[in-house]
């Protein structure tokens, strides 16, 4: 049985902190499901752990304080009151939420003074929890989680927790702590803004797949022409060095803009080790030059590449790091 690990001493537990949720008392009416024993808590806890760590990582953007959240909601567990807890998943789902939303409110303030654009932690699609529906996938891609980032954090948390895990808006106000008409306003609010910068109709992974290469093989090339040709109009490249490779520290924004940026970059730069790998449900580039590793995943609008998203800070690419 495989329990959390303890957490290197920079990652460590941030000191959240929040209410103990009311046990959930849902269920079949006329029923009265049994208690959660002791002995049944890390089998229950276990159980759960993929879709808390893909729930965290969703409200996060980080798998590393995903993890920070989902450790301390096992702390928690074990010392819950258990024998009062109906549904594990519905109470473990209400920590997990809450103490992720207290960790967003308290880094939003350290994204903002972050070293050029803060894009969110890759992950391997293996490691990103259950991906069972489209809205699971839809909701750990990339350009998604970058996109959250415009939200506050209830909208956040209340998109994810009815797109991503339907749940029903009695349950997600309870979390949130608001009323049920307000937990419909802010998934309201939270799709229209998500919906401004999202195709309706997404590349399969073959056409994705093909897009990236095509991309890879304009820029190794130099082919100005060609590599201008797969931005959209309003294409933005985001790079994120976190202060510690260097990285453009704006976005560039226009596909001239773009295709001269990156031309110029392949020219100063010999990357090496260009490959495809399956990175938060999609496919994306793994590269490596003298300056360092790098993975390039894009957002495809009309069949065109509208954002492109390099991590470069080595902190963020430990899970996705390639010998």
């Amino acid at each position: 049985m495989r329990f959390l690990a303890t957490r290197p001493a920079h990652h460590a537990s941030r000191g959240i902190t929040t209410r103990e949720p009311s046990p959930p008392a849902r269920g079949t009416p006329g029923t009265r499901p049994a208690a959660v024993t002791g002995h049944d808590a890390s089998v229950d806890f276990e159980e759960h752990r993929p879709m808390l760590l893909g729930l965290a990582y969703r409200l996060l953007g980080s798998m590393w304080d995903a993890e920070d959240v989902v450790q301390e909601a096992w702390l928690r567990w074990q010392g819950a009151d258990r024998d009062g807890i109906r549904e594990p998943r519905a109470y473990l789902v209400t920590v997990v939420s809450r103490l992720a939303l207290d960790q967003l409110r308290s880094a939003r303030a350290k994204r903002e003074s972050y070293t050029g654009p803060w894009l969110p932690e890759p992950v391997l699609t293996s490691e990103a929890g259950p991906l069972d529906t489209a809205e699971l996938r839809d909701t750990v891609s990339y350009a998604t989680l970058h996109m959250m980032e415009r939200l506050s954090p209830p909208e956040r948390a209340v998109f994810v927790l009815r797109e991503a895990f339907e749940l029903p808006y009695d349950e997600i106000a309870g979390i949130v702590e608001s009323s049920v008409v307000n937990a419909r306003q802010l998934h309201h609010r939270a799709s229209t803004r998500l919906a401004e910068g999202r195709d309706k109709f997404q590349p399969t992974t073959e056409d994705h797949s093909r897009l990236l290469v095509k991309f890879m093989d304009a820029a190794k090339g130099g082919d100005l022409d060609a590599l201008t040709e797969l931005f959209h109009e309003d294409v933005v490249s985001w790079n994120d060095g976190g202060g510690k490779v260097r990285a453009a520290l704006r976005p560039v924004s226009g596909r001239h803009k773009v295709a001269s940026f990156l031309s110029a970059l392949t020219v100063r730069y010999a990357f090496t080790g260009v490959r495809l790998m399956d990175v938060n449900g999609h496919p994306a580039l793994w590269t490596r030059s003298l300056e360092g590793d790098q993975v390039v995943m894009v957002n495809v609008r009309d069949g065109r590449i509208q954002d492109l998203y390099t991590v470069l800070n080595p902190d963020k690419l430990v899970r996705v790091h390639k010998t």
